[in-house]
């Protein structure tokens, strides 16, 4: 979501800079092939900060001297409150949370003593920017400040992630799956929040019926040298019906491809960008009822409960019997709701003006 706000942002208002609080990744290069300048401070995931680290940090935002600072997502925040304060003067201070909070045991303790020392600073920041409505509510429950917040949902570029027969065909090729044959995805990174096992097991319920039916799974570290997801996809039968994918960089031509996308997360999402831009391509969704991906999906798919395999896979059946030409009418309803209410070009604006009012 950075990154498409970052290439659509206003850049003869703008002038933005990117701070990575780790080393460089695909994120940070694609962010670079804007002309966005991003600097890596080098903390290493897991561990305690350096002092050489954070005099990294304040040294960079010192150089810099930005007019405005925003945080993106808990340990950023943390950095960009740090920052600011050992800036030569004050400035305003932005936080963004794409977060959703149903039990903090169920974050790592580190992320978790994140989320309770962001609710007694949240009053000191001038504007807090919650992802979803769900988040938010969640977070003023835990004491973050409710007077200084808003809502901006992520938005989607809808000539990126669009239908494509072109890249359906291409793709079942190279898997091996004639046209008939039902496709259903599942696309995020290797995290218990993610819930592999709950999808895996909801597909070994839907092959009883449905023995022609395929599956991928697409992510960082969901591949086949993920010895569990491998031992649990060997375990239940499955081998011949579910490609681990592992990290991939055609994601628009992999959802274009689809027949059914899936969020099967038992926790921890707000705004599942994925879901979006499976309706913006024309894919209906079955999604888990966590953080707002009830609200994104609306009437154009199906919602169920998280960590139920059964329920995930009779709403995965159930949109099997509507056929291909069931399928394609909820899925132009998807990516007209898409257009209509979450548009990239929408949410940058929102952010555009965010930013002019707290400069103001």
């Amino acid at each position: 979501m950075l990154y498409h706000l970052l290439s659509k942002i206003n850049r003869n208002r703008f002038s933005p800079v990117v701070l990575s609080l780790m080393g460089r990744d695909t994120v940070g290069d694609r962010i670079e092939s804007l002309g966005i300048p991003v600097e890596h401070i080098g903390l290493e995931p897991g561990k305690v900060p350096s002092l050489k680290a954070l005099s990294s940090l304040i040294n960079t935002v010192n150089t810099l001297k930005p007019d405005l600072i925003q945080g993106w997502m808990y340990h950023g925040n943390i950095a960009a409150k740090l920052a600011s304060s050992f800036y030569y003067h004050k400035i305003p201070l932005l936080w963004s949370i794409h977060h959703s909070i149903y039990s903090l045991s169920s974050e790592n303790k580190m992320t978790a003593s994140l989320i309770k020392s962001g609710a007694i600073i949240s009053k000191f920041i001038q504007g807090i920017c919650f992802v979803s409505n769900q988040s938010k509510l969640q977070h003023e429950a835990l004491g973050y400040s409710s007077q200084n917040s808003c809502v901006i949902p992520n938005g989607f570029d809808t000539s990126l992630f669009k239908p494509s027969l072109e890249a359906r065909a291409a793709f079942r090729s190279e898997l091996g799956l004639s046209e008939p044959s039902v496709l259903i995805g599942l696309i995020g990174r290797y995290h218990p929040m993610k819930d592999h096992p709950n999808f895996i097991r909801a597909a070994s319920l839907l092959v009883k019926e449905f023995p022609d039916v395929h599956f991928i799974m697409v992510g960082t570290e969901v591949d086949q040298d993920n010895n569990f997801l491998s031992s649990l996809i060997q375990d239940l039968g499955l081998s011949n019906h579910i490609h681990l994918l592992g990290e991939r960089s055609d994601i628009p031509r992999l959802i274009a491809a689809l027949d059914i996308n899936t969020v099967a997360s038992a926790y921890g999402e707000a705004f599942p960008l994925v879901i979006g831009e499976a309706m913006s391509s024309c894919v209906p969704c079955v999604v888990t009822d966590v953080g707002d991906s009830a609200w994104i999906v609306g009437n154009t798919g199906r919602v169920v409960p998280p960590r139920n395999s059964e329920a995930l896979a009779r709403a995965w059946k159930d949109l099997i019997l509507m056929g291909n030409e069931g399928r394609k009418t909820l899925g132009k309803a998807a990516r007209s709701r898409i257009i209509d209410s979450f548009s990239i070009n929408s949410v940058v604006a929102q952010y555009e003006s965010l930013y002019e009012l707290i400069l103001a």
